[in-house]
């Protein structure tokens, strides 16, 4: 392969096979956890910058403690909290401290909605006191305390309420919330997953306003799902879900005065069908920000609303020819400047700008992509991000002065790591990994990256794997339809480039996203190890519409989904097969969700290229789909019908010649299960041979209990009966 790089590292994986076992892995072992890595849960840095909290679990009597370690030493300083002291708690999933810290939220009875959803009973933990208050009897949701601790916003039954601790007053700020109808406080479901957030509502500085979303769903059409349980009759799950070019919820923002107890609606100006995909206050009490998305996505503005006057202006304006993303990352500044990141000049990089919108300085620029946002020091005048300035399989973490200048590399190994600062930005844990090194956690000085002290290294899973054939992953890019693509391989175990071995490919290959990185390994890489202890090379590649190399790049597949990814998938399947070692009549291909719409895609429109092919949980249709995804890279379908129907694999089925093997969840509420259905009809009615598994009650992971056991057992199977 051109270009090959192998890392350092798989001279030590030669070196643990050449003296190891040479063990095979298993599916019982993979699905059952054995090599799995640690971490540290739920790590809060506290207020004096020189200590942090963790969440622990006590394995033998399943009671849960807030610990609190000092940064430099490591040492534990203090349990703060242990379940087994409180009588009305046996445990909690979650904790959250008050600003100050002298109070604490506990989350306990947890209960999934979707994918970041979940509702529960919430208990108030005094710190001092050594009191514990239960918030409400029935479970909430997104409890937030107020910055001053003396109050708590949170939504029950699609309202919300406010309970003020000083005066043992509890009030409902919204009476209309209804489930299907009207939501206050929460996103509804296509928010929730594709702006990725939950709660819909914020304090202001001065603790005595809340600003909020209302979402009108009347007019969304609904989906049902049949959940099959274990009782007589199924039951059935219904919600609004706007499928691309349906009616969306209705949003308006609103504005609770807890001192003069008005709640107002707020005119963001002269929009028609719009998102407000983030609302946060700034650092002045009465100035709310908010960002109004127009539907094609392409046009974000970004509203200053002056909470004394209910007036709101324009500060800054992002336009696209394809899409404007979304992103946690605006931070307000103490003169309410603020910082903002933006593709702009065609790579995602960091803007200062004041707090009338005009732009100081572009603080980050090159040809890479920041890829996360981690903060402001306003003592030293630093921001902290990582990039992918050296390679973009890989992750770096950096500082630099607000005007741009001295730029400083803080992680200094080749992978991926990431950070998270101590609240006085004196420390930050450093998370590495690469293909073949696990989880290592440092603590660092934010100063210069300087390794303080080592936190855990997992070389447990290190010690153990020294027993096993491990097949190490070899990076390259490939020429592909004029790009340049990042690429892996894993060849098998005693590998003869004299001999033709079968392929297995996988990708995902969704707008932005990344499969070939320079990571520890997933569940599903001890997966492809299996398959090539067993003569099976596997294979993948980061096609056109991918991330981190570029909005050009990224923003490639614009409107026509599915067109640009097949072919430099067919294409790169071609290539491999030219390769002396490679079977190019044994190539297979597979993915799961845009990968299953893909590996679809490619079976059936490559018919000649793969002999079999897998796709879990797959788009059939982009019209089956939501409208905030969907529209997002193809607008609608009444504006742009070749778009949606010119790369649906539901349309293609005649194309079917090799084995192909559909799988889904009956209770998929993000891909739903109709997609299969109707591709299974257009299958049966194109009389062409197939398999398929449905899982009853199974999400879009198709997971628990012996499932995915199963259903990589089913796969595994597939492979070798058809590659």
């Amino acid at each position: 392969m051109k270009g090959t790089k192998l890392f350092i590292g798989l001279f030590f994986w030669i070196a643990l096979v050449a003296t190891g076992q040479n063990k095979a892995f298993t599916l019982e072992e993979i699905w059952g956890g054995n090599f799995n890595t640690e971490g540290l849960q739920s790590l809060h840095s506290m207020n004096n910058g020189t200590e942090y909290s963790v969440l622990e679990r006590n394995k033998e009597d399943g009671s849960t403690s807030i610990e609190v370690y000092d940064y430099a030493s490591g040492e534990k300083v203090k349990t703060i909290l242990n379940s087994q002291a409180i009588s009305e708690l046996s445990g909690f999933q979650e904790y959250t401290f008050s600003s100050n810290e002298d109070l604490i939220l506990l989350l306990t009875d947890s209960e999934k909605i979707y994918r970041h959803s979940k509702r529960g009973v919430y208990y108030l933990y005094d710190v001092g006191t050594q009191k514990i208050l239960k918030l409400s009897d029935e479970k909430i949701q997104e409890p937030t305390l107020s910055p001053d601790g003396k109050k708590v916003a949170y939504v029950l039954n699609n309202n919300i309420y406010v309970i003020n601790f000083e005066t043992g007053q509890e009030i409902q700020l919204t009476d209309d919330g209804k489930k299907n109808t009207i939501i206050n406080g929460i996103t509804d479901w296509v928010y929730e997953e594709e702006f990725a957030f939950v709660r819909a509502f914020d304090w202001n500085a001065d603790s005595n306003k809340l600003a909020f979303i209302r979402f009108d769903e009347t007019a969304v059409p609904e989906f049902s799902m049949d959940v099959y349980g274990s009782a007589l009759y199924q039951k059935q799950d219904v919600f609004k879900y706007p499928k691309a070019g349906e009616k969306n919820s209705t949003v308006s923002l609103h504005l609770a005065d807890l001192e003069s107890m008005s709640v107002d609606k707020i005119n963001l100006g002269d929009y028609k069908d719009y998102y407000i995909p983030r609302l946060s206050w700034t650092q002045k009490a009465d100035i709310l920000s908010v960002q109004v998305l127009n539907r094609h996505q392409n046009d974000l503005d970004l509203v200053f609303v002056d909470a004394s006057t209910k007036k709101a202006s324009v500060v800054l304006n992002e336009k696209d020819e394809a899409y404007v993303d979304i992103t946690d990352n605006l931070t307000f500044l103490q003169d309410n400047s603020f910082i903002w990141t933006s593709e702009k000049d065609g790579f995602n990089h960091i803007y200062h700008y004041d707090a009338t919108g005009k732009l100081i300085n572009q603080i980050t620029q090159g040809a890479w992509d920041v890829t996360s946002y981690y903060g402001y020091n306003a003592k030293t005048k630093k921001i902290y991000y990582q990039s992918v300035e050296n390679g973009s399989i890989n992750r770096d973490v950096y500082s630099i002065a607000l005007t741009g200048k001295d730029k400083i590399r803080l992680s200094k190994k080749e992978g991926s790591n990431s950070a998270d600062f101590s609240a006085d930005y004196t420390y930050y844990i450093n998370y590495f990994s690469n293909s073949t090194t696990p989880s290592v956690i440092t603590l660092n000085k934010a100063k210069n990256g300087e390794i303080v002290r080592e936190i855990k290294n997992n070389k447990a899973v290190l010690d153990k794997l020294a027993q096993y054939d491990v097949r190490p992953k070899e990076f390259s890019t490939i020429d592909i339809n004029g790009e340049q693509l990042n690429a892996w391989i894993i060849k098998p175990k005693d590998f003869d480039p004299t001999k033709k071995y079968p392929l297995l490919m996988y990708q995902y290959s969704g707008p932005g996203s990344q499969s070939v990185k320079n990571s520890w390994y997933s569940a599903n890489d001890y997966w492809y190890m299996m398959l090539a202890q067993q003569g099976y090379i596997v294979a993948c590649v980061d096609g056109r519409g991918t991330g981190f190399k570029g909005a050009k790049f990224k923003k490639a597949t614009q409107n026509d989904l599915g067109n640009l990814e097949v072919q430099d998938q067919i294409a790169a399947a071609k290539y491999f097969g030219g390769l002396d070692y490679v079977d190019a009549e044994r190539i297979g291909i597979w993915g799961w969700s845009y990968g299953g719409f893909m590996s679809s895609n490619c079976l059936f429109k490559g018919a000649d290229t793969f002999k079999m092919a897998i796709a879990v949980a797959p788009v059939t249709s982009w019209r089956f789909y939501d409208t905030i995804y969907t529209e997002r890279y193809l607008t609608t379908p009444q504006e742009n019908a070749s778009g949606y129907d010119n790369n649906s694999p539901i349309n293609y089925v005649d194309g079917l010649k090799g084995k192909y093997l559909l799988v889904h969840g009956s209770a998929d509420d993000n891909v739903h299960v109709q997609n299969t259905m109707r591709l299974i009809e257009a299958l049966v009615q194109a009389n062409k041979q197939f398999d398929w598994a449905i899982y009853p009650d199974k999400n879009h992971g198709i997971y628990g209990g012996n499932t995915r056991l199963h259903l990589y057992t089913k796969m595994t199977n597939f492979i070798k009966t058809n590659l």
